[in-house]
Order: C-alpha cells, then sequence, then structure tokens
C-alpha cells in the first residue's frame, strides 16, 4: 500500500541551507519518498576506509536550524548490513546554532574489506526534530516509580 500523504499530513518546516560547491547545489538536498523522516546525506569527496578505520566525511552542505530544532545524523541502514559502515557516533547531534558544514563520521566494522566512496554516495541520514530545553531542580529524593534503580538489562526481570 502506497504512503498516503493526506491520511497524516506532516508538519512542515522551512530550513536555511547553503550548499557549499556547485555538485551539492546541483544534486540538492531531497527527501527521497513521502513520507521518509530522513533525507540522505552524501559525501563531497572520494576515501577509502579501511577495515576498523574511521573518517569524517565532508557533506558540502552548511543549515540553520530554527530554534528548538536538532539535526541528528543517523547510519543508512543499507549501508550499515551490506557493507559494514555506520557512524560512530550516531545519531550525530547538530545543534541549532552550528552554522560550519555538516561532516559524517564513518568508520568501518567489516574486518576483512576495505569500502570505497565516490563524491555523491549516501553515507548517512538527517532527521530534523523538535526538542524542548529542561530546566535542571535540585531534589533530594526522586519520585518513585515502577522501574526505580534497576539499569541495564532488567527489563522483565522480576523482583
Amino acid at each position: 500500500m502506497a504512503f498516503d500523504e493526506m491520511y497524516n499530513e506532516p508538519e512542515s518546516l522551512e530550513v536555511l541551507v547553503k550548499f557549499l560547491n556547485e555538485d551539492v547545489r546541483a544534486s540538492g538536498l531531497y527527501y527521497a519518498h513521502a513520507g521518509d523522516a530522513g533525507v540522505d546525506l552524501r559525501t563531497t569527496e572520494a576515501f577509502d576506509l579501511a577495515p576498523f578505520e574511521r573518517h569524517l566525511a565532508p557533506t558540502g552542505i552548511a543549515l540553520a536550524l530554527p530554534a528548538g530544532y536538532v539535526g541528528l545524523v543517523h547510519p543508512r541502514s543499507g549501508l550499515s548490513i551490506k557493507q559494514g559502515v555506520t557512524v560512530v557516533n550516531a545519531p550525530g547531534t547538530i545543534d541549532a546554532g552550528y552554522r560550519g558544514e555538516i561532516k559524517v563520521p564513518l568508520i568501518n566494522l567489516d574486518a576483512h574489506e576495505t569500502r570505497h566512496f565516490e563524491p555523491g554516495d549516501r553515507i548517512a541520514q538527517l532527521v530534523i526534530q523538535r526538542y524542548v530545553e529542561a530546566r535542571f531542580v535540585e531534589a533530594e529524593k526522586l519520585p518513585d516509580s515502577d522501574r526505580s534503580e534497576r539499569g541495564f538489562g532488567s527489563t522483565g526481570i522480576s523482583d
């Protein structure tokens, strides 16, 4: 079944984008399909990524996100599963006040194959989300909860 844009029309947000070179301007920045949460980010340079090597890949774009919004850089699932390449600090955070080039820290987790990238190759995806700015208030005691202080791996374990 096709995505029905009229069923639940997404909120729209104007984000200013600066293209840092003509090739990136020509290819643009767009969502591949209606209803996609992420827009593909592409590299602007050719590089090899050896097993377990990291590389900071430029994208040739800079953004001006409105206050109250954050850009989150996520791995591309196909690149991760098919080639073992992912984003090191996933998701990467682009704060609303940052105006520099978006760069993506990639790592090749494949133990045997070097991966080659060319300008224009899709390397990650950008999701833009609202956020709230918290006011932190000191407390002597925190309210009780069902989970309490149980941490990693505690879900599904009964006392």
